[in-house]
């Protein structure tokens, strides 16, 4: 079957303008800025940002200048992969008050919300979830118990303290290993 040329011709303009809008957000600028920076009109931005327009290679070089992104960001943005942080591992930080430390596991990117779940599990049935929408990442830790957790192509196997990162907008589950499996998830929408 051939493939419409019209369809083929937007696909890539879809991907040019999630990243786009993406990008300036982790930039923090608004739209005005990236196009004074790059020197186009804040018009031509707007539309590439919606997947309208026929940018040319000058006008897209120009926007991975003044946004400090390489140019192949634009065309295959990089995804995320699996993160795994074992208990007792990470970048820790300790009181000089009290006998605490604080151990980062992720930080939110710019113009994220993240929504915080407790889990309780049981062994059985793993938990299957259909993707979520693009951009899309879970981050679990696990508090008892034991789970296999992450996209259903390369789940881990978590005890307890032990924080896993994976992409959420592919399939992803989650299986208890042991009786009374309890963790926090955290989905962070982009």
């Amino acid at each position: 079957m051939a493939e419409d040329p019209a369809s083929s011709s937007k696909a890539p303009l879809k991907v040019v303008a999630a990243s786009l809008r993406r990008e300036r957000g982790r930039a923090g600028l608004s739209l005005t800025e990236v196009a004074r920076r790059a020197g186009i009109a804040k018009s031509t931005l707007s539309q590439l940002e919606s997947g309208m327009g026929n940018p040319s290679l000058e006008t897209l070089w120009a926007l991975c200048v003044a946004l400090d992104v390489p140019f192949s960001q634009l065309l295959d943005p990089p995804r995320l992969q699996v993160q795994v942080i074992r208990a007792g591992e990470g970048p820790t930080v300790a009181s000089s008050q009290a006998d605490y430390r604080a151990t980062l596991l992720a930080a939110c990117p710019p113009n994220a919300r993240r929504d915080i779940y407790s889990v309780t599990a049981e062994p059985g049935k793993q938990r299957l979830s259909e993707p979520h929408t693009p951009g899309v990442v879970e981050h679990v830790v696990i508090g008892t118990g034991r789970a296999l957790v992450g996209t259903a192509d390369q789940p881990v196997e978590l005890h307890p303290g032990d924080y896993v990162a994976y992409p959420a907008d592919v399939p992803h589950i989650f299986q208890a290993l042991e009786p009374g499996t309890r963790a926090m998830l955290v989905s962070e929408h982009t």
